[in-house]
């Protein structure tokens, strides 16, 4: 159990920093994806996106 929050805090993490690159892409603004102000800041968890490109990346390396 431990092991997998570990991945999921690394992949939204991941997925924070590259966030430029992929709303570009138009990752980040799918429907799962929470934006919301708290102290000034915008904050954003973008569950979906980060189900989406765990489902791409699990097909990739299958197909590997």
């Amino acid at each position: 159990m431990l092991r997998w929050l570990i991945v999921i805090f690394l992949a939204l993490v991941l997925i924070e920093g590259l966030a430029p690159w992929l709303r570009r892409l138009g990752l980040g603004r799918l429907p799962g994806d929470l934006h919301f102000r708290f102290a000034g800041r915008q904050w954003s968890i973008p569950l979906a996106s980060t189900l989406l490109l765990s489902l791409l990346l699990s097909l990739i390396v299958k197909w590997l």
